[in-house]
């Protein structure tokens, strides 16, 4: 194979690995930021549930103060009632009395409601909390590992460019120009041709073409995307003796 050739195949395939790590590059922040999301979310969840907890102690205390309110009023109607004079006034502090009654009975079934709630929201904080633990381990086995996964990235590009830049010194200026030319227009400047065809453009080229580039004397050209064509010969079949 022309030494030109087989520079430009390397060069190719530098470039090709290069541009793999870069787009992998370029998708660790936002996998860093999913990262962080799904453990945003998992304190969410606890979060929401400690302040629903809250709330409801809260409204239970309202309803506890309330319901003091109206035992003592309860307990100010039942001492009138030993002061009354007429039937009339003793009716009245009676419906007044069955009033504030029907009141702390409602009370009282709001402060259970409210107790019930909490138990609920107690268990289900148990639950967010061992949740909440559990993201945070797979936030930081996930956060190492990408770290560890973007440092064996960035060796990865320095070795890439630094394969890519030895090849390019060692290329003449005008196979240089139009491998970069080549690369700029159609993403690879470098195609291999196999079966009669282009394998990127996957057009098929003239026989006489096909027989100059399997011969990988010459630099050749797929007269459809510009690239610049090689061939690689098959691999010979052993058949083992019998």
């Amino acid at each position: 194979m022309n030494p030109e050739i087989e520079k430009l195949i390397g060069l190719q395939r530098a470039e090709t690995e290069l541009k793999r790590v870069e787009a992998e590059l370029a998708e660790v922040p936002k996998k860093r930021s999913d990262l962080e999301a799904d453990l945003q979310a998992e304190r969410l969840r606890l979060d929401t549930a400690k302040e629903a907890l809250a709330t409801s102690q809260k409204g239970r205390r309202q309803h506890e103060g309330a319901l003091q309110d109206l035992e003592t009023r309860r307990s100010k109607y039942k001492g009138q009632l030993m002061e009354v004079k007429t039937n009339k006034e003793y009716t009245a502090v009676l419906h007044e009395i069955e009033g504030v009654e029907r009141e702390i009975r409602s009370r009282e079934d709001e402060v259970l409601a409210e107790m019930e709630k909490a138990e609920t929201l107690a268990a289900e904080i148990k639950r967010e909390e061992t949740a909440f633990k559990e993201a945070e381990a797979r936030h930081r086995d996930g956060a190492k590992a990408l770290h560890e996964r973007t440092k064996g990235l960035e060796a990865d590009a320095q070795r890439f460019r630094g394969e890519r830049a030895a090849v390019a010194a060692t290329l003449g200026e005008d196979l240089l120009a139009l491998f970069e030319r080549v690369a700029k227009l159609r993403g690879a400047a470098v195609a291999e041709a196999r079966d009669g065809m282009c394998q990127l453009c996957h057009v098929k080229l003239r026989l006489q073409l096909y027989s100059d580039v399997k011969k990988n004397e010459t630099i050749q050209q797929c007269p459809s995307c510009s690239r610049i064509l090689y061939f690689e010969p098959p691999i010979p079949v052993v058949v083992p003796e019998a």
